[in-house]
């Protein structure tokens, strides 16, 4: 399984992207481990877009590491998405948007070139999990996925990708003592394990 890794954790402001790039460690740590191909992009640096496009015409699996700043992805990360999959429009990511003039109000986001492959994302955030869990606390109660994520899960399905589920960090500002994030690579190392044995059962 060939593994394409986005670290999208800008560096702007307060936001150093400490937490992004340790959890970038842990993972190509454990690909390391396992003997895994992978190629990672840090959405700081420079990039070619159609360069960018090979690397998932070549992965069998893309996981995106980011902070969530103002319950979005950071800008330099949507600049990235913006440049990368426009440049495969026609060029292996998607061909078009599904339909056809003959009867132009169904099938829309089903003209992607990527199925048979899989996405994950991965999310670190300020706010602490009971915000969304808690009857009356912020995020009424929907997921992350549910919630602040279901776009991007909708722009990595428009390009034909399926979804693997991550995992999301959270109350990283004011509770990010050394037992959490212990804790939180125990725990992150478990999920690794897990979706990786269940995909080596599917191939």
């Amino acid at each position: 399984m060939n593994i394409f890794i986005i670290n999208g954790a800008q560096n702007f402001a307060h936001s150093g992207g400490a937490f992004n790039k340790t959890l970038n460690n842990w993972t190509t740590e454990f690909l390391q481990e396992k003997g895994f191909d992978f190629r990672v992009t840090n959405i700081n640096d420079e990039f070619d877009a159609f360069e960018e496009v090979e690397n998932f015409k070549w992965a069998d699996l893309i996981i995106y590491h980011f902070p969530i700043w103002w319950f979005q992805v950071p800008n330099r990360l949507k600049y990235y998405i913006d440049e990368v999959f426009t440049a495969g429009h026609e060029n292996g990511i998607y061909r078009n948007d599904g339909r056809s003039r003959k009867n132009p109000a169904i099938n829309y986001g089903t003209g992607g070139l990527m199925q048979g492959k899989k996405y994950m994302v991965n999310t670190t955030w300020n706010a602490p999990e009971t915000a969304f869990t808690l009857e009356g606390e912020f995020f009424d109660q929907k997921t992350v996925d549910e919630g602040v994520l279901f776009g991007f899960h909708k722009m990595n399905q428009f390009a034909g990708l399926s979804r693997i589920n991550g995992f999301h960090f959270h109350d990283l500002e004011k509770n990010a003592t050394e037992e959490r994030i212990e804790n939180y690579r125990i725990a992150y190392r478990e999920h690794l394990e897990n979706v990786f044995i269940k995909e080596k059962e599917l191939v």
